[in-house]
């Protein structure tokens, strides 16, 4: 659900890092690789894109954490976007997925996942499902995921694609995140993909002790934030600018 570009963290130089990067994946898909074989016709066309947006865009920009770069080389991110918009998906930078919404871009949907450290026994909440694709990363790295959207057609896609590419572990329900999911809390950790002007007090509540809550706050240029819950309270440090979509439904009510 959520468009993010980091304010101070993309230079003309990364742009055409990217560029150069794109256009050798391609090459080497045309050619059929390095080895001199024709690709079978099971392989995974956009792995070398997938790849080389993990070295040129994620990895040069300081995200460490093995799981997140393993997850990120994994989920077919081009599965998630509109099909016209395809030979796009590993470009840096977020893409329309309708309705308004977008699609993040790749270094912020790795640096959020990275904030939240996420390990196999955490349960975690992510507000806005959008395209499904934040979801999956998340899966890879968690033992359960619970998200939702309050754009009907976006979660039913999104669902549905998740169904398609196994991720079981992935629990989607179609409403407001504001209220967050008590029935499933306290989550270990909470990811926001849309930007409310202050916290929702609830998903304060149902993060747990220890717990971190990864946040863009703010309109217009916005300031991405990690809250930690400790057994005194909560712990918040910022950490860069964003912009996001803005969080709607009772977020807005309240604002």
């Amino acid at each position: 659900m959520a468009s993010a570009r980091v304010g101070r963290g993309v230079r003309m130089s990364d742009l055409l890092l990217v560029a150069v990067l794109l256009g050798l994946a391609g090459a080497a898909c045309a050619a059929g690789g390095g080895n001199g074989e024709a690709p079978s016709a099971a392989a995974d066309p956009y792995e070398a894109l997938r790849l080389q947006m993990v070295a040129g865009q994620i990895e040069a920009r300081g995200i460490q954490d093995p799981c997140v770069l393993e997850a990120m080389r994994r989920v077919p991110r081009h599965r998630f976007v509109p099909e016209a918009q395809r030979r796009e998906a590993y470009s840096d930078w977020p893409l329309a997925i309708g309705f308004g919404q977008t699609i993040s871009q790749p270094y912020i949907v790795a640096l959020m996942t990275e904030l939240l450290r996420p390990d196999k026994t955490m349960k975690v909440f992510e507000v806005g499902t959008g395209s499904g694709y934040q979801a999956a990363v998340l899966a890879e790295c968690v033992a359960e995921v619970y998200t939702i959207e309050i754009i009907p057609e976006l979660g039913q896609r999104a669902e549905k694609l998740l169904r398609e590419l196994g991720y079981e572990n992935v629990h989607v329900r179609i409403g407001d995140g504001y209220e967050g999911w008590p029935e499933a809390a306290p989550f270990d950790g909470i990811l926001v993909t849309a930007a409310p002007e202050d916290v929702p007090p609830p998903l304060l509540e149902q993060l747990a002790v220890g717990g971190r809550l990864v946040v863009p706050l703010g309109r217009g240029l916005q300031e991405l934030v990690v809250i930690t819950r400790t057994p005194e309270g909560y712990e918040r440090r910022e950490i860069t600018g964003v912009r996001f979509v803005p969080m709607t439904g009772k977020a807005q009510e309240r604002d």
